[in-house]
C-alpha cells in the first residue's frame, strides 16, 4: 500500500467514525496552493477542521508529533480561506485523528478535540 492509500485509508475511517459521533461530513480534501485540509465536519455546535494522520502499527513518530507548528499555520490559513468562501455561525476547532494501521485493518482512532487553535497566527475567524 503507497502512502496515498494509507492516507485514504485512515480519512475514510475518520469520517465513519465521526459520523457515528454525531458530525456531518461537509468536504473532504479541501485544497488551496499550499494547504490542505482532510475533513470539514460540523456538529450542532462546531465546525471542525481535521487532520488526519495515519500510522503504520509501531510507527516511530506519532500522528500528533507530525503536526508541526508549521503544519499548523498551514491549516489554520487553508481554512481561514474557507471560512471566507463559506460563512458560518459554528465554533470553529482544529482537531487531529491519529489513525493506527496494520496491514488494510484499522487497529485504532484517537481523536483530540482542540488539537490547537490560531493563537499567534494573525487569522480571526
Amino acid at each position: 500500500m503507497n502512502t496515498t492509500e494509507i492516507g485514504r485509508l485512515g480519512e475514510s475511517a475518520v469520517c465513519s467514525w465521526l459520523k457515528a459521533h454525531g458530525y456531518h461530513i461537509v468536504r473532504n480534501n479541501f485544497c488551496i496552493r499550499g494547504g490542505e485540509i482532510d475533513i470539514i465536519a460540523q456538529n450542532e455546535e462546531y465546525l471542525a477542521f481535521v487532520e488526519v494522520k495515519t500510522r503504520r502499527k509501531n510507527s516511530m513518530i506519532s500522528g500528533l508529533e507530525a503536526v508541526t507548528k508549521k503544519k499548523q499555520i498551514r491549516l489554520i490559513r487553508t481554512a481561514a480561506v474557507w471560512w471566507g468562501q463559506n460563512p458560518c455561525e459554528l465554533q470553529p476547532r482544529f482537531d487531529v485523528a491519529c489513525v493506527t494501521i496494520q496491514g488494510h485493518q484499522v487497529l485504532s482512532i484517537d481523536y483530540l478535540e482542540n488539537a490547537f487553535d490560531v493563537t499567534g497566527c494573525g487569522v480571526i475567524f
